[in-house]
């Protein structure tokens, strides 16, 4: 089987571009060097000595077809074939006139069409090659015949011109496995640029439909790469390549100098972040690429609701497996210690120090009491059935209800919702047992440090998506940082007697119903918690 033979170039490439690139400069320092040539050294020269007008007039028209010819070829031009014969026909034509002017083959410039018919023949098949080699010997020899005719070149240089048109011809057949070899590498470049542009265009597809939320960060903090999931969490708005990190998200920007100062710690809960959407809370991790210093980053961006979920959920897993034996084997004895407690507290031999033993007794068997019963709750929990349902109107009945059993002021209870209406989706028992939680919290926990305070309950849009939320908020002392990553743990408690359950719980439920339960400090102190609902967009129907 015969090797397949590359095809010509047809259209004109980067190498076609580069050769007659350097074709062009040759014919505009070949006309300019003649013109020195001619006027410096004088009509004793064989360059021009025939016709001299001819001469400067053939330099100054090669020169003119120079710089047009350059000027083309950063306009639409016609395909490479034509072209090649285009320029070499005024190669050809320009040195046979100064090739005659000069008083034929004798003086040598018919050598001059070598370079140019030998570059051409480079970009063009064999046959257009050798058809460009005589179309450049029949010009030399014509010229030589009309030089002989009149009488400007002897016939013993027919011979010469015959000569000069074979170099011609053997320059042609040498450039030959030249100009296949640089065919083959024309086509393989660009075989090898379709691919890489293929494996590009793969690349960034499988960036921006990762489930990983991924950016890169170069070290002058421009977003180098950022997938749509990254910029989704980052902004409302889109974020294109080359802005710059504090314009998308300050805070990141800020956690990420936090990081170069100290790249080899480990990664700490308490550097993340809200969202663009007011509903997500984001842990970044930061990885270096390469080894200068600094240098790029690439930033993933973890959703910990997603990770809190599925921790959560094998807690609940096991909560469920226990909660029947604890149900049977540790709440009826807590229930025969609290009835004998009472027995006991009725006896009118005890002394003033045993009735406080009998007190701590009896309030810590109701304390274990209340930790089972907040288990079997969620064990028992049964799957939300979402409606719609106003908000305005409904926190209103539930403002009211809250202040009738807890025997808490109303005035010290304030609501705010927005005038024109705020519709979510969500089981309304659940968002009852949800907000009691929260606003019993800040009632008998959250006003120490101002006893005298109002908690707030506020509904609202949060901007740009619109999504709606409601916040309870305390003006008290507020929640130690140290210790506001842990307060929807189960069974962690910074107040005594508190089983740890409440926030624990209620956040479960806000995720069963599509919804988010965030907490950070409050704008004048004290503390803030949102519950931030689904999307109104991806409510179904």
């Amino acid at each position: 089987m015969s090797a397949a033979v590359p095809a010509p170039i047809t259209a004109p490439g980067d190498l076609a571009r580069r050769l007659i690139g350097l074709v062009n400069l040759y014919r505009l320092l070949v006309s300019l060097l003649l013109l020195v040539l001619h006027y410096a050294t004088g009509p004793t020269s064989a360059v021009g000595s025939s016709a001299p007008r001819l001469f400067v007039g053939s330099c100054v028209v090669y020169f003119s077809l120079g710089v047009g010819l350059v000027l083309a070829q950063r306009l639409a031009s016609p395909g490479l074939r034509a072209r090649a014969f285009t320029h070499v026909g005024i190669d050809a034509l320009a040195v046979a006139l100064l090739t005659y002017a000069s008083g034929g083959v004798g003086s040598g410039l018919g050598i001059l069409l070598v370079v140019p018919v030998g570059a051409i023949a480079l970009l063009v098949g064999g046959r257009d090659a050798f058809l460009l080699a005589a179309l450049g010997a029949l010009a030399l020899l014509t010229q030589q015949v009309a030089a002989h005719l009149q009488h400007m070149a002897s016939a013993t240089d027919y011979p010469a011109a015959g000569v000069l048109g074979v170099v011609v011809f053997l320059v042609v057949l040498l450039v030959w496995p030249v100009a296949s070899r640089l065919r083959e590498s024309e086509a393989l470049v660009e075989r090898q640029e379709v691919d890489l542009a293929d494996l590009a265009e793969l690349s960034q597809y499988i960036v921006q439909h990762l489930r990983e939320s991924i950016l890169v960060i170069d070290p002058e903090d421009r977003i180098r790469l950022i997938n749509e999931s990254a910029a989704q969490m980052l902004s409302a708005r889109p974020i294109r390549t080359g802005s710059l990190l504090g314009e998308a998200s300050p805070k990141l920007l800020y956690l990420l100098s936090l990081w170069r100062q100290s790249p080899g710690a480990p990664p700490d809960a308490t550097r993340s972040f809200t969202g663009a959407d007011g509903a997500r809370l984001i842990q970044p991790h930061f990885a270096s690429l390469g080894n200068d210093r600094p240098g790029p980053v690439l930033v993933f961006l973890e959703d910990t609701a997603l990770l809190a979920g599925k921790v959560q959920q094998s807690k609940l897993a096991s909560l469920g497996r226990l909660s029947a034996s604890i149900a049977h084997e540790i709440r009826n004895p807590v229930g025969a210690m609290s009835h004998a407690s009472q027995l006991l507290a009725e006896s009118a031999a005890l002394g003033p120090d045993d009735r406080r033993l009998t007190a701590i007794i009896r309030s810590n068997a109701d304390r274990v009491s209340g930790i089972i019963d907040n288990i079997l709750q969620m064990s028992r929990r049964e799957p939300s059935h979402l409606e719609r349902l106003e908000l305005g109107p409904w926190l209103g009945d539930f403002r009211e209800e809250f202040c009738q059993t807890m025997q808490w002021p109303p005035g010290r209870l304030t609501l705010d919702v927005p005038t024109d209406g705020l519709e979510v989706s969500v089981d309304p028992g659940q968002l009852r047992q949800v907000l009691w939680n929260l606003c019993e919290n800040a009632v008998r926990h959250g006003l120490h440090g101002a006893p005298e305070g109002v908690v707030a309950l506020r509904a609202a849009r949060l901007a740009p998506h619109g999504r709606p939320c409601v916040e309870v908020t305390d003006p008290g002392e507020g929640i130690p940082p140290e210790l506001a990553e842990r307060i929807f743990e189960p069974f962690f408690t910074g107040v005594r007697g508190g089983t740890g359950l409440g926030l624990f719980l209620a956040r479960e439920l806000a995720q069963a119903n599509g919804a988010t339960l965030l907490y950070e400090p409050g704008a004048g102190g004290g503390s803030l918690f949102r519950l931030v609902f689904a999307d109104p967009r991806r409510w179904e129907l």
